[in-house]
């Protein structure tokens, strides 16, 4: 009797920790709205912030976030295993690309962020600097090649793995290393008294 209560209490333990994306969806899809909140908590930040790194402006970074995220909620039918972040980057990457096919521009990544303000107390040089170096950055970011580019701000806002990169951009992993590696050295290169 006492061995049957402690592994109910080890399942209800169980049951208590966090739960993963998978089993968040799939409590999502059976009507759980809260479990929908905790996967909408979890990738907020890093969705939202790949987004707006690689959009041409905040208000498209907005619009495409949100058409994501209700991309996810119509196709939760379909969502049929695998990594669920993988799919909900691959979403918002599939958006982004649809955007730019409709505007015919390229990729240029806006680095401020709403609301951002310099820490109070640099002086007027740091000032300077820091927006050479900002510029700087949204320039090289936009010298790169698309695909160097976007495998860069994949592996660097997503947190995806570099499978699972390689998987959702249809190339190898040697090859999107090779993509990341040029992306940083020309980055090395135009940022070298920035950091």
């Amino acid at each position: 009797m006492a061995r049957c209560r402690a592994v109910q209490l080890i399942g209800l333990y169980g049951q208590m920790g966090e739960l993963t994306d998978e089993e968040l969806f799939r409590r999502f899809a059976g009507g759980d709205f809260e479990a929908f909140q905790d996967l909408y908590a979890r990738y907020r930040k890093s969705l939202y912030l790949y987004l707006l790194r690689s959009s041409s402006s905040a208000t498209e970074a907005d619009d495409l976030y949100q058409e994501a995220w209700a991309r996810v909620i119509q196709s939760k039918g379909r969502f049929t295993g695998g990594s669920f972040k993988a799919w909900v980057f691959r979403i918002a990457r599939n958006l982004q690309i649809d955007s730019f096919r409709r505007q015919r521009i390229t990729l240029i990544p806006e680095p401020d962020e709403p609301g951002h303000q310099p820490d109070p107390g640099p002086t007027p040089d740091d000032i300077s600097h820091y927006d050479d170096c900002r510029e700087r950055l949204k320039l090289g970011l936009q010298s790169l090649s698309q695909e160097q580019r976007e495998a860069f701000l994949l592996k660097e806002e997503s947190g995806l793995t570099l499978e699972q990169i390689a998987g959702m951009l249809g190339v190898g992993r040697e090859t999107l290393k090779s993509r990341i590696r040029y992306a940083l050295k020309r980055l090395r290169q135009l940022l070298e008294d920035c950091v």
